[in-house]
């Protein structure tokens, strides 16, 4: 059976990108773009991997991420955080809310799809 990732991105570019990778590689990917359902979202399925965008419509990236973290659910959920600002700090905060893995944007087609393998334990 095929591993399962959720992208929540909302430049349309990004999220085909990533989705175009790792299909290729096997995964079955799911697309949203909208930050204010984004936990119903990703409660409705189970997933093997999240990726999110820190800069979505209607809620951040952070929220949702401190809202995981907060639910048993999915405490232990891996979340892959995608930001377009490569301060310290934006990456410190993601870290600090239970980010899995930061890359900042623009990222290799390598680095996202090793990233997603590394954090599904394969």
């Amino acid at each position: 059976m095929s591993k399962r990732v959720l992208v929540i991105e909302d430049e349309p570019h990004i999220a085909e990108a990533i989705s175009f990778i790792l299909s290729r590689d096997g995964w079955q990917v799911r697309l949203h773009a909208e930050g204010s359902d984004a936990i119903d979202v990703i409660r409705a399925e189970p997933t093997d991997v999240l990726i999110l965008d820190v800069m979505l419509p209607g809620r951040s990236g952070y929220e949702i991420l401190e809202d995981l973290r907060a639910d048993v659910a999915t405490r232990d959920l891996p979340v892959l955080m995608l930001t377009a600002r490569g301060q310290a700090k934006d990456r410190e905060l993601a870290e600090s809310l239970g980010a899995s893995r930061v890359i900042t944007k623009p990222f290799s087609n390598t680095e996202v799809l090793d990233a997603v393998r590394t954090m599904a334990g394969g």
